[in-house]
């Protein structure tokens, strides 16, 4: 069952953990490994992370300017508000498949993220996930969000 459907508004990649990604507009995903070239890609538990424009609105109000796709260290950025996932939910995007594994993780706070925009809200409103099934995602790619 479908929770929410919406789209992916941005694809972010970068070669090292910790800094803002660059935004590109297609990637490949590859099963139980993550995007092809983004650091975070690996055999583990948070492969390709997610957040909304909400929390990047939300972000704005606190730190009082715009915050680029990718500024945060998403992977992927979505119109679907993603406060209504649990552990164990799957979005599917593109030709994608992607399991939720974690909402929030710890923050560091000597990361180049923190440090430019003072606070990073991936600690709270990040979603990490592993990917069940790979294929090719692209920007404008429809998104949905399923209940387990």
């Amino acid at each position: 069952m479908a929770l929410s459907e919406g789209k992916v508004i941005a694809i972010s990649i970068s070669k090292e953990k910790g800094t803002p990604k660059e935004n590109v507009t297609e990637v490949k995903v590859i099963e139980n490994f993550g995007i092809e070239g983004d650091a975070h890609a690996g055999p583990w538990h948070r492969q390709v992370s997610f957040l909304d424009i909400f929390t990047l609105e939300w972000m704005k109000e606190i730190v009082g300017r715009t915050l680029a796709y990718g500024e945060l260290a998403e992977n992927i950025t979505t119109d679907v508000d993603l406060s209504i996932v649990k552990v164990g939910d799957y979005i599917e995007a593109g030709e994608c498949l992607f399991e939720i594994t974690q909402i929030g993780k710890k923050c560091h706070h000597g990361c180049a993220i923190f440090q430019r925009v003072g606070k990073c809200e991936m600690r709270n409103r990040g979603i990490f996930t592993k990917v069940l099934k790979g294929g090719v995602l692209r920007v404008g790619d429809k998104l949905k969000v399923i209940v387990k």
